[in-house]
């Protein structure tokens, strides 16, 4: 049997050291692109020193790792005047990218004639943290996409943005929603994007039963944690659920298992791959089965989460099974819309781990603390984190870059 492993890309290796990237999805909770943060210093957004910013942007490392971490989506980029005035961004391709204009950046003749050339060359442009003054129309009349910060405007305020774009065809992006509330609200207003992390937060329905097949899987999954495993017990609970071994077979069949001829059975699965691979790919089955009427990203961050949190595990001496699980574990409450208090009983974990998902802070619990962070492109914190439990920040980087590429592959198979 080969290796599940995905390795990294050589071009990849510097990428993350500095990005981090965030979905931003339209009204069907599909993945409209990715806004790609830049570390360009302390802050979370492509706003430091100008110089270092654009070589970050710029790097080859950057350009052809791209498609990998956007899934071929479109990439939101901020930019930086100089990057801009001098068309550096030319190196980016125009067909993916789309130019964020800072707020902070004056709508300067220069920085306007740039947007034109750019824009004629096939880049589209997208204006952050949109404030309207009237210097700033001619940006207006480029724009493809503008951003309206969900905190920083009051509902008074956003009708009266909507008021003056009324002429303009440049799709509103509402940023920062992070509840079920303020999605609603902004879905109500007009907005047709959204960024934030509402869809991991939607309404959780306290009390509320497990359905019997959800049970089921937390039995499959409590079966996967023996050694061996039971063949003859998991294909039975596998063969009841008939979408479950629709999945299973699918995912056995796909590169990720390594496997040379068609499998056309859970027992010969089961029978061939061997203990290691059968965890794998039941749980990723699994976990696909428990996301099946939810937004897709949310399986995307939690195949990165479980992903990076296995290959880290070895760098501060944990498990890698269970850090597994903890990380894929991390977002069932946005799978089945159940408060983790009352699923946390329910899963085959030791109670340190339950208790890392419930939000202690430990070192059970410090990877997990960490990839949140990233996501969030809260670099302070990643770095706090880092420094508290004397990991290893360049192995951390490469844990979490090959954990995008490995999720990204197996989402092609998954569903």
């Amino acid at each position: 049997m080969r290796s599940t492993t995905l390795a990294i890309p050589p071009e990849l290796a510097g990428v993350f050291r500095y990005v981090a990237r965030q979905p931003i999805l339209d009204l069907h909770s599909k993945v409209h692109a990715y806004e790609l943060l830049f570390r360009a210093g302390p802050e979370a957004t492509f706003r430091g020193d100008s110089n270092f910013a654009t070589r970050t942007m710029l790097d080859n490392s950057v350009i052809l790792g791209m498609e990998k971490l956007t899934a071929g989506l479109p990439a939101f980029v901020n930019c930086t005047l100089e990057s801009l005035t001098e068309r550096l961004v030319e190196v980016l391709p125009p067909s993916t990218t789309v130019l964020e204009i800072l707020e902070t950046l004056e709508p300067t003749p220069e920085l306007i004639a740039a947007c034109s050339k750019l824009k004629a060359a096939g880049y589209r442009i997208a204006l952050d943290d949109f404030i309207w003054k009237p210097k700033i129309e001619p940006l207006v009349e480029l724009a493809d996409y503008i951003k309206v910060d969900f905190t920083q405007t009051d509902v008074a305020g956003r009708q009266e943005l909507f008021r003056r774009l009324s002429g303009s065809t440049a799709a509103l992006v509402a940023e920062k929603v992070e509840t079920q509330e303020e999605y609603k609200q902004a879905c109500a207003e007009g907005f047709t994007l959204f960024q934030g992390y509402y869809f991991c937060r939607p309404l959780l329905l306290k009390y509320r039963k497990m359905p019997a097949n959800r049970s089921s899987h937390f039995q499959i999954l409590e079966l996967l944690q023996h050694d061996p495993l039971d063949l003859r017990q998991l294909s039975q609970l596998v063969k009841r659920d008939s979408s479950l071994t629709f999945r299973f077979l699918r995912l056995v069949n796909s590169p990720l298992s390594g496997m040379s001829q068609t499998v056309r059975s859970i027992q010969s699965a089961l029978l061939v791959l061997g203990d290691d691979t059968v965890r794998r790919i039941a749980t990723l089955a699994i976990t696909s089965e428990l996301n099946a009427k939810q937004p897709p990203e949310i399986l995307r961050m939690a195949f990165v989460r479980g992903r990076f949190c296995e290959l880290a595990a070895g760098l501060c001496a944990l498990g890698q099974a269970e850090q597994y699980l903890l990380g894929i574990f991390s977002l069932l409450p946005a799978m089945l819309r159940i408060p983790m208090a009352d699923l946390a009983s329910a899963l085959p974990l030791r109670e340190k781990i339950r208790e890392a998902l419930l939000g202690s802070v430990s070192i059970e619990s410090s990877l997990l603390r960490w990839v949140e962070a990233h996501e969030r492109g809260d670099w302070v914190k990643c770095d706090a984190i880092v420094h508290s439990y004397g990991l290893n920040l360049e192995a951390m980087i490469r844990c979490y870059a090959e954990a995008v590429i490995w999720a990204e592959a197996v989402l092609n198979f998954a569903r």
